[in-house]
């Protein structure tokens, strides 16, 4: 559940047409200015006032994004995705069709809380179409969670996950592959990249540092 903490206000500001390398669909209803050029808002997406954007993002129909929430560069927003204050997006990520994000762990009709629960999808992270985010979660560089999880706790850097509630089943590389893992190390079948691998946590060897 989801409590609207600050955009009450934010519904008040004049909507904004034309922004210098922004493509605003005609029913589009965009109300912040800082949205980086390349980014493209469809139809039906509304993006309040004090919500930040970054460059050559794509904001797909029938999306809200809050006052407060922000994105990176290079974000994709699929319809059917509302991101309440308080859900922090990195750069490259991606978010399939109907992804469901919260913000109040404890919801009551008109009672707002004194704050909100932050979110932190971290860099090059999917999640899948209809997964749940549950409020307060961190979700790690480069993971990726599968359709319809439920996700109520943190999840690692390159972690697949998926089920209710979602569990790592196996880890992966910045390409999405799964890893073919021997003895410690972890080899992507794309790129050949070597990440170094043990039953709490992944990450790139050598030079190949994903950041």
């Amino acid at each position: 559940m989801t409590q609207r903490a600050t955009s009450r206000s934010a519904g008040r500001a004049g909507a904004i047409r034309k922004l210098p390398g922004v493509f605003i669909h005609r029913a589009g209803l965009v109300e912040s200015r800082e949205i980086g050029k390349g980014t493209r808002i469809w139809a039906f997406a509304h993006v309040c006032a004090g919500a930040k954007i970054g460059r050559d993002c794509n904001v797909c129909d029938h999306t809200f994004v809050e006052s407060g929430v922000v994105i990176g560069d290079r974000v994709t927003v699929k319809c059917g995705i509302y991101l309440w204050t308080g859900v922090t997006c990195g750069d490259d990520v991606f978010l399939g069709p109907n992804v469901v994000f919260t913000n109040d762990l404890m919801p009551r009709s008109r009672q707002y809380a004194d704050g909100v629960m932050p979110t932190l999808v971290g860099r090059g992270a999917s999640l899948g179409a209809n997964a749940t985010i549950v409020a307060g979660v961190t979700i790690g560089r480069w993971a990726m969670v599968g359709a319809g999880a439920v996700v109520t706790r943190a999840v690692p850097d390159y972690a697949l996950v998926y089920g209710n509630p979602a569990r790592r089943h196996w880890w992966v590389s910045r390409f999405g592959r799964k890893l073919d893992i021997a003895d410690g190390v972890g080899t992507c079948p794309r790129s050949g990249r070597k990440y170094a691998v043990d039953d709490e946590s992944c990450r790139p060897l050598g030079d190949n540092d994903d950041e």
